[in-house]
């Protein structure tokens, strides 16, 4: 009967892993392929439109790189990449591991400047630092791609060095670790910045829930539906950008935590490290489905083709 109850439950893994892959990928490259059509209808994306298609892309690439293999090897593909194989999916996963939580980041941070500059002096400046965020999300790109290039590259630097530590099996390869010096590295340059990223997430949060708190006990003394029209729509898109954010932030905490288990176990059990794994997949995955419950893409490309028939018109 145990053994019953455990192929069932491995079953029930493999399942979840396989739906959560799938969903994950159909979420992300529709997401990506609507801001694809919506550039081509309007030829310019939003600020926001533009840090999101970012981020959709790089958890586009999480999950291929991750979620995928992952679930190839709990379906008992076991181990079928070689060493090159196994250090260049990690190098994809470790770098759109962190342009996803950094731009994340940028993303609440920016909006909650929007709105909390929206009338101060500073509100010609937010017009024209909207500018440069293409380039600043393709400069986080290029240089967490040169950050993580230094664990990808350092492995085969060590190669004639036999002191070999020990393995890390994640399941569909084994990576050698050769000393303490690559997790040194890893936590200064990876880990260090991505608990600050989560703390300045939290803050810019918080500093949004404020703004909107006392946004709408303004709005209560305030007749007039035009102004009331116009401040509705704003605190919609602030709290589609919080249930965004709040959703990684969540994720990421229990990623977190269980990956912290994992690392102080000794006897690492099978369902723990799979839970924990499902765990990071599940913000690449069904963040996309929390952005299309909170923003209404039909009438999006509806008003878009209205306005391209009125300018043809």
């Amino acid at each position: 009967v145990l053994n019953h109850r455990m192929d069932f439950g491995k079953l029930v893994i493999r399942i979840i892993f396989f739906s959560q892959t799938n969903i994950g990928i159909l979420g992300n490259f529709s997401l990506i392929f609507y801001y694809l059509v919506l550039y081509y209808r309007e030829h310019t994306l939003k600020p926001i439109e533009l840090i999101l298609m970012h981020l959709m892309a790089a958890n586009a690439l999480v999950i291929l790189s991750a979620g995928v293999p992952q679930t190839m090897a709990v379906w008992g593909l076991k181990h079928f990449l070689n060493d090159f194989g196994c250090k260049l999916l990690l190098y994809i996963h470790g770098f759109s591991r962190s342009v996803s939580i950094c731009t994340i980041c940028f993303l609440s941070v920016f909006q909650a400047m929007t709105i909390s500059l929206r009338k101060s002096c500073w509100k010609d400046h937010k017009v024209k630092d909207a500018k440069y965020v293409g380039s600043f999300i393709s400069l986080l790109w290029v240089f967490y791609m040169l950050t993580n290039l230094i664990f990808f590259v350092y492995p085969f630097i060590k190669m004639n060095n036999e002191n070999v530590t020990r393995k890390r099996d994640f399941g569909y390869c084994y990576m050698e670790v050769w000393d303490e010096i690559s997790d040194s590295l890893y936590a200064a340059l990876v880990m260090c910045p991505e608990v600050f990223f989560s703390g300045l997430i939290a803050w810019s949060s918080g500093s949004m829930i404020v703004f909107l708190y006392r946004h709408k006990q303004k709005i209560q003394h305030i007749r007039s539906f035009h102004i009331s029209y116009r401040n509705s729509h704003e605190s919609r898109a602030t709290q589609n950008i919080l249930v965004l954010v709040s959703t990684f932030l969540a994720f990421y905490t229990l990623s977190t935590i269980l990956r912290g288990c994992i690392a102080l176990l000794y006897n690492q059990s099978w369902w723990l490290v799979n839970i924990t794994r499902l765990t990071s997949l599940c913000f690449p995955c069904f963040g996309p489905f929390v952005f299309i419950s909170h923003y209404s893409i039909v009438s999006r490309l509806s008003l878009a083709r209205v306005r391209k028939r009125k300018m043809i018109s």
